[in-house]
C-alpha cells in the first residue's frame, strides 16, 4: 500500500466522500479501481456498457411530450 497526495477539488472531494459513505464503500478503493480500468487494454465494463447501449438504441420508445403531465405529476 502507497500513501499518496492529490490535488483534487474540495466540493469533489466532499461530495464524492459523502457519496461512498452513504452507499458503505472504500473510497480510496474506489479511485484505485478507476485507475486499473484506466490501465486496462479492453475494459470489460466498457465492452458490456457498449452492449447495454446498444440494445437500449434497438428499443421500443414513446415519444413524450411533458413527463409531468404523462405521469400524472402536474
Amino acid at each position: 500500500m502507497v500513501l499518496k497526495t492529490f490535488n483534487i477539488s474540495g466540493d469533489v472531494y466532499a461530495n464524492y466522500s459523502e457519496t461512498c459513505k452513504s452507499l458503505g464503500i472504500s473510497m480510496s478503493k474506489q479511485i484505485e479501481r478507476f485507475m486499473e480500468s484506466q490501465l486496462e487494454e479492453e475494459p470489460v465494463a466498457r465492452q458490456e456498457y457498449l452492449a447495454k447501449l446498444d440494445r437500449i438504441r434497438q428499443s421500443k420508445f414513446i415519444k413524450v411530450n411533458d413527463f409531468a403531465s404523462r405521469y400524472g405529476l402536474k
